[in-house]
């Protein structure tokens, strides 16, 4: 009962951060990176497509992304979803593939990310501590109900106060990793 709960629980711990490293990924740095726009919703045949399965993405430069669209007629949608993202990008088209220079950041933008990221690693460090809440309390009950005996309980709230911990660090490190990356000019 307690291995399947912690089980359960470590898995949902792990989306959480893995969520977090999608969201972080999308915060621009000043250089270009693919994962920056592929999650960006396009309408293709009248569907919301992710960008990535539409077109292939490319950083041939450091400040340069290349887009070119597996079919030549979803250019337009693709220019208007990148526009009306919040990434604030430009896209250049010259009707086969979509150029996007990626300026450089300036400090006051460089530090309102950095706040950003901030508060999304705070966000995902209170959902770790929901978890870890959910399963406290699905193991009082299973030992109220005698499906665990003292010490397994006790054993199993030592080993899930481990796992709380380890997966908090690890957001941590997440957001200092990133917090460098916007700090770099």
């Amino acid at each position: 009962m307690a291995s399947q709960t912690l089980w359960n629980i470590e898995e949902k711990m792990q989306k959480a951060v893995e969520g977090l490293k999608k969201e972080l990924a999308v915060i621009r740095t000043g250089h270009a990176t693919p994962t920056l726009i592929e999650h960006i919703k396009v309408e293709y045949a009248s569907v919301l497509t992710p960008l990535n399965q539409i077109a292939g993405i490319s950083a041939p430069e450091a400040r340069l992304l290349v887009i070119q669209p597996w079919d030549k007629s979803s250019i337009r949608s693709i220019e208007k979803a990148i526009l009306t993202s919040d990434l604030g990008l430009n896209p250049v088209s010259d009707g086969n593939v979509i150029r996007i220079s990626i300026p450089l950041l300036s400090e006051e933008r460089r530090q309102e990310l950095i706040r950003v990221v901030r508060r999304r690693i705070e966000e995902r460090k209170i959902a770790v501590r929901n978890l870890r809440r959910e399963a406290v309390d699905e193991l009082k009950e299973a030992e109220k109900n005698k499906d665990l005996s003292q010490d397994e309980h006790k054993r199993a709230l030592d080993q899930l106060q481990k796992l709380t911990d380890s997966f908090i660090a690890d957001t941590e490190q997440i957001g200092r990793e990133k917090e460098a990356e916007l700090a770099r000019v």
